[in-house]
């Protein structure tokens, strides 16, 4: 009976005895949900370039359903060219991000490429123009989130794939603890969501990360920053590991060695890293899907659209991890990321001879008259 009830939670069913699950799209739901965790390993296996498709292809079809929610409402006042413009504005903010992106990471074929020159150098310029030309506004939250989520791909794919398979693991977790020990609501927006799911889950998540971390920290394919390489035309990830993915020993507070009776530990310091992620997935991540939540109540719906049988539209599965995203992209400026050498000379490379040459006289000086740089020998009279 233990191991039916176990078989039916897993495909979302309601179980009664003889292993029988009833519910007509129970068992559609659990294939398709075995199908997409499938899919989204075989696109980690693919690489990068695979993923920020993905990406893409996700924002496009989130922003499809919150438009065609946005036209249902707004096509009885009569509003002319309301998806044209919804469009036009998507092409818009994705030119002026992405090619920023560009910019940044891209700095080696930028310059070997005279047009992709002029477009980086005025790039803001033709964004502003190009958004003047629609003499409209548009809403894309949706855009810029997404944006996020390619960047921190970029800044290595451990910062990409933890903070995702939190906020699936605290979902998963806080269905278990809620479905077995649920009694008290948690918020009216969810009315299934039960203060014992939301705490379990909490624990359940941080136990999670704590372990994922480890186990990616040790492959420099996960914790490398994404590089174009210019010789082979190719994304890498190949590097030195930084200081937070090599293994360092911790003293355990005095309180934690009477219990445990260890002195010391030796972890990775991104283990701790993701106990602040784990923190931030499974306390204020829910409140990502509470406000869709509130989204559809409001337009009286029940899902974003039918594109996943059983789960509604893509816009469902993904209200958290938009706002784990950003979190994530806050974290990683604001305590991760420092100066790096590789974008500040592929910006310098961007510049014009003069102004390149003009730097290089500058850090000459300053290096000589800080002792790094031997002075200048003296010419013989």
């Amino acid at each position: 009976m233990c191991l039916c009830v176990l078989m039916c939670f897993v495909y979302g069913c309601v179980c009664v005895y003889g292993c029988v699950c009833v519910w007509k799209n129970c068992c559609i739901r659990g294939v398709l949900s075995m199908a997409m965790i499938s899919g989204f390993f075989m696109m980690i296996y693919l690489g990068p370039i695979m993923l920020i498709v993905v990406v893409m292809t996700i924002q496009i079809k989130c922003f499809q359903e919150i438009i065609d929610i946005g036209y249902r409402v707004y096509h009885s006042y009569e509003l002319p060219w309301f998806r044209t413009l919804s469009w036009y504005f998507l092409v818009c903010v994705n030119y002026f991000f992405y090619g920023e992106t560009l910019a940044e990471y891209f700095g080696a074929l930028v310059q070997r490429e005279e047009p992709l020159q002029f477009l980086v150098r005025y790039h803001r310029f033709i964004s502003f123009a190009v958004y003047l030309a629609g003499e409209a506004q548009c809403n894309d939250i949706v855009v810029t989130q997404s944006h996020l989520v390619i960047q921190n791909l970029f800044e290595g794919m451990i910062w990409f794939l933890v903070p995702v398979s939190i906020v699936i693991c605290n979902d998963i977790m806080a269905y278990l603890f809620g479905f077995f020990f649920g009694r008290t609501p948690l918020i009216k927006l969810s009315p299934k969501k039960t203060w014992e799911g939301f705490i379990g889950g909490f624990f359940g998540t941080l136990v999670f990360g704590f372990i994922l971390a480890y186990l990616l920290a040790q492959f420099q394919y996960f914790v490398c920053p994404v590089e174009y390489n210019s010789e082979t035309n190719r994304f890498t990830a190949e590097c030195e590991p930084s200081d937070i993915f090599v293994m360092h020993e911790y003293t355990l507070p005095f309180t934690v060695q009477s219990i445990l009776r260890w002195k010391t530990v030796t972890i990775y310091p991104y283990q701790i890293h993701s106990v602040a992620l784990s923190t931030f997935g499974s306390l204020i991540g829910p409140f990502g899907g509470f406000f869709a939540s509130g989204f559809k109540r409001a337009f009286k719906i029940k899902d974003f659209a039918d594109t996943i049988p059983g789960h509604g539209g893509i816009m469902d599965r993904f209200d958290c991890q938009y706002l784990m995203a950003t979190f994530t992209h806050v974290y990683i400026a604001s305590f991760i990321r420092g100066p790096n050498p590789s974008k500040v000379l592929q910006q310098l490379l961007v510049l014009q001879p003069e102004q390149q040459l003009s730097i290089f006289n500058a850090m000459r000086d300053r290096l000589r008259d800080r002792g790094i740089l031997p002075p200048a020998a003296t010419e013989a009279m």
